[in-house]
């Protein structure tokens, strides 16, 4: 057995994130498959810096050090496309001129091939979710929780090795915050997902169940 490999998970290695200079954010920690990472802070402390960091599109402006690693690859220099990062945002941002299948469809890894397989896996996604009968509904007929359920499951339809997620239960109301935290959490834990959280909610950390990091940082968020 080799005990030198890579772990698996996401992983922030030695990462400093600067602005003009000045450090903003530095990780070293790894999120392993099904955990999740809750990172905090007000606005300015470089939540979202972080996240858009492993992501594979922060801002020029920044200067980033140090290396990130999904299931022991090293995915620093490759763009957002290629890193296997799934993203979730306070918005849905469902496509309004498609229908809920085909905002599925769109999500649906290069791997399912055949009209029939990509229908099938569509169709058992919106099951998954407790939205079998929604296939042909307009985006903008759905509630909040409605969308957000799409959202996820054309995020997890692209078989991503990691969730990043930006806020996602902001813009939902109490009630429905509750159960798509649920949900959100369950999906990742199922298929091992590590998860990095970015929020400013404790209840989000809380249900999270995961560690928690607080940053303090002055600018970038």
């Amino acid at each position: 057995m080799n005990s030198t490999a890579a772990p698996s998970g996401l992983q922030f290695d030695k990462v400093v994130i600067a602005l003009d200079g000045r450090p903003l954010v530095a990780i070293d920690r790894l999120i392993s498959p099904g955990e999740v990472l809750t990172v905090m802070g007000p606005s300015g402390s470089g939540k979202s810096t972080l996240l858009a960091n492993a992501a594979g599109f922060l801002d020029p402006v920044f200067s980033a050090e140090g290396r990130i690693l999904l299931a022991g690859a090293d995915v620093t220099g490759e763009p957002p496309e290629r890193r296997g990062m799934g993203l979730l945002f306070q918005d849905p941002l469902l496509f309004p001129h498609m229908s809920v299948s085909a905002n599925l469809m769109f999500g649906l890894h290069p791997s399912v091939h055949g009209m029939a397989a990509r229908k099938q896996a569509v169709v058992r996604a919106l099951a998954d979710v407790g939205l079998d009968r929604f296939a042909e509904r307009d985006p903008a007929t759905l509630s909040g929780g409605q969308k957000a359920r799409v959202a996820l499951m054309r995020t997890l339809l692209s078989e991503p090795r990691a969730l990043l997620l930006d806020e996602p239960f902001s813009k939902l109301d109490t009630a429905r915050r509750g159960q798509v935290r649920s949900l959100i959490f369950a999906e990742a834990a199922k298929r091992k997902l590590p998860v990095l959280l970015v929020t400013h909610d404790p209840a989000d950390a809380e249900a999270a169940g995961g560690p928690c990091i607080e940053l303090d940082g002055i600018a970038g968020n």
